[in-house]
């Protein structure tokens, strides 16, 4: 492994070998329905509460992430995972079900690129051969902490977006097989002073445009080297601002930039700006986006999750919101 600003350069080339998806009802309309390996027909999951439907849907999705690769559990090395709630519980409950060691990381939507990013490096460098990187998110439960009880029946403002119900998880193996993990870029703090946490859109795109614009000055590339340039969770809003920012610096990426949170639901107009939540990018990463690598649509995708870090007891004390944006070249 070697190192250019903040990217790490892989020698070894980690490889996504499986990977797996689950996601709710209302996700399944949009563009990851055909894609899912499992579609909750009931947001509870038959569980007694959200929060153990949220740890259902993750530990379901990495069990059929380590059963698609071929392998078992006595395979697996590590796993990588965190989610938005406090103390990562849906992560480290899920971990229960399983015998293999547990690295909780939390870095809220973009918990997915980093956790893909930390194990590239762990396989690369030898410490692990076969490691899950794994996130999800649940609407009920993540309403139910950041914002007001659904009971409630809050109006949400126009600039809000939809938290996920879903959960995704990949094997990263030695193995020379599957979908390259060339390099990674890891971002850093971004904060423009946004205090509005409904709108996590502008809050963000800062975040994923120095993001972006590190990885292309640290590879040598641009926009048109990608099939595809994938972001996390911006929501139409903050999709439009990524655009303008980079745009701005001299870095065209429109016709290559897709979000996450743009695309995973069907009609958009009802849903102000879109997704949002650990679980958006996680899901349409780890099915649609890989299985058209896999059948060859795109060759080099660069993925880049977004992550807001506030806390209820920061918004409430006022603190305006710090977010990151940390990404992956992927190749087939």
């Amino acid at each position: 492994m070697n190192k250019k600003g903040n990217t790490v350069f892989f020698k070894n080339a980690p490889c996504v070998t499986s990977f797996a998806a689950v996601c709710g009802s209302k996700e399944s309309a949009g563009i990851i329905g055909g894609y899912a390996d499992i579609t909750l027909q009931d947001d509870m999951y038959g569980e007694s509460t959200y929060e153990k439907a949220e740890c259902k849907m993750l530990s379901t999705a990495i069990s059929i992430a380590i059963e698609k690769g071929g392998y078992t559990e006595s395979d697996i090395d590590l796993l990588l995972s965190g989610d938005l709630l406090n103390q990562i519980i849906s992560a480290s409950f899920a971990a229960r079900d399983f015998n293999f060691p547990f690295l909780g990381v939390y870095s809220a939507c973009s918990t997915m690129s980093e956790s893909m990013l930390l194990g590239a490096m762990m396989v690369n460098a030898g410490y692990v051969q076969k490691i899950v990187a794994a996130t999800g998110s649940h609407f009920a439960s993540a309403e139910r902490q950041y914002r007001y009880p659904l009971e409630l029946g809050c109006t949400r403002p126009p600039q809000s977006q939809w938290t996920v119900t879903g959960a995704g998880g990949c094997v990263i193996s030695n193995e020379k097989r599957g979908i390259k993990i060339v390099n990674g870029t890891m971002g850093k703090v971004c904060d423009y002073g946004v205090t509005d946490v409904n709108n996590m859109g502008a809050a963000m795109a800062p975040a994923a445009a120095d993001t972006i614009m590190q990885h292309f000055k640290d590879t040598d590339t641009c926009a048109d080297d990608y099939d595809l340039i994938l972001t996390g969770d911006l929501g139409a809003l903050g999709s439009r601002i990524l655009k303008d920012l980079t745009w701005e610096k001299g870095y065209d990426i429109s016709e290559k930039h897709v979000d996450c949170g743009e695309i995973i639901y069907k009609v958009i107009e009802k849903e102000f700006q879109g997704g949002s939540g650990a679980g958006c990018s996680a899901t349409v990463l780890n099915s649609y986006v890989f299985t058209k690598m896999q059948s060859g649509a795109y060759r080099r995708v660069l993925f880049a999750a977004t992550g807001a870090l506030l806390s209820t007891v920061s918004s409430g004390q006022g603190e305006s919101i710090p977010c990151i944006s940390h990404a992956v070249q992927l190749e087939v």
